[in-house]
């Protein structure tokens, strides 16, 4: 009798870790969770709350002119462009490199894909100076484009080019591994009911990937306003031209204007609040989509192509069927 209660209680306790998701202890989930949240209140809030302070220790006046001064509007204005440019070139990008690495085999894909993570293993200043190289002064291109009197390094081209590389692998590495886990079963079947390529792309293929899609472009965008390793190298620090938001922060921090230069990083600190609470839109969405999905009948999957009203699916094309 006795071991049979025993055997029931260890089931109810297994039943109980099962429902809270893991078979450890209870103090042992609960030391995980204080070291995370300790780590997250340290490194992540601390700071973020020590740059709001410092921002408005002069009061919300002088914080409110440290943002309507000259050069922070265009430093401001400059980094919009930047992004503005850099994310939609990834974005393209993006989706046609994990299009073919996802859907194709070809000769050189690991040696494609290598590449992508190019950026991730390289440093950003090396990135700067690679470009100064290339179209500096004195660098390969540099006499031609003196010549032709176009301006790169020290202006506005080379700025977009430098957060151009070190963004592109966002979006890509988004999508590669999601392309590649729904293999390409929907796009062959859309190919087989007479879907052209393009129709196949929006009607089949970006309802899948779509919020992964947006997670990049959220990191993508990120990461261009906030680069300062390349950008610096390729800048030339000019201010009211070649200034992106960071490095206005640094130049208003290095002449000891530390209530300006917190007031100016408090934008970039509310873009990365702005782009955590989409990134977690983004993933309840997805997750709400995937359930949905779950929930339907094999024959009917969410976001499938639609069979064109009066055809029927064939499904053998054997000599007696033609």
């Amino acid at each position: 009798m006795s071991g049979a209660t025993t055997s029931r209680i260890s089931a109810g306790q297994q039943r109980a870790r099962t429902r809270a998701g893991t078979s450890e202890a209870p103090w042992v989930r609960y030391t995980l969770l204080t070291i995370a949240l300790g780590f997250l209140l340290l490194f992540l809030v601390l700071p973020l709350a020590a740059v709001a302070t410092e921002a408005l220790r002069k009061g919300f006046g002088a914080y409110l002119e440290a943002l309507k001064e000259p050069d922070a509007w265009a430093a401001i204005r400059l980094t919009l462009i930047t992004a503005a440019i850099a994310v939609p070139l990834n974005l393209v990008f993006g989706v046609c490199a994990a299009w073919a690495i996802a859907k194709y085999e070809f000769r050189g894909k690991s040696f494609l894909t290598t590449l992508v993570d190019l950026p991730f293993s390289v440093s950003p200043v090396v990135a700067g100076l690679v470009y100064v190289l290339l179209f500096g002064a004195h660098g390969w291109l540099g006499p031609w484009l003196q010549e032709h009197n176009i301006k790169i390094i020290f202006a506005v081209p080379g700025i977009v080019l430098a957060t151009v590389f070190v963004t592109f692998p966002f979006i890509a590495r988004e999508l590669i591994p999601l392309m590649q886990a729904q293999g390409t079963e929907e796009e062959q079947a859309a190919i087989v009911l007479g879907a052209t390529g393009w129709q196949t792309f929006w009607h089949v293929t970006l309802p899948n990937i779509k919020w992964g899609l947006l997670y990049g472009v959220i990191l993508c965008n990120a990461r261009a306003m906030g680069e300062f390793g390349a950008v610096s190298v390729v800048s030339g620090h000019i201010r009211g031209q070649t200034n992106t938001i960071p490095l206005h922060v640094e130049i208003l921090y290095n002449e000891y204007q530390s209530v300006a230069a917190f007031a100016v990083a408090s934008l970039l600190a509310l873009l990365a609040l702005v782009t955590l609470v989409i990134k977690s839109i983004a993933e309840w969405q997805s997750e709400r989509e995937l359930n949905a999905s779950a929930d339907l009948p094999p024959e009917r999957p969410l976001g499938g192509y639609a069979q064109p009203a009066g055809t029927t699916t064939v499904a053998s094309t054997s000599p007696a069927t033609r």
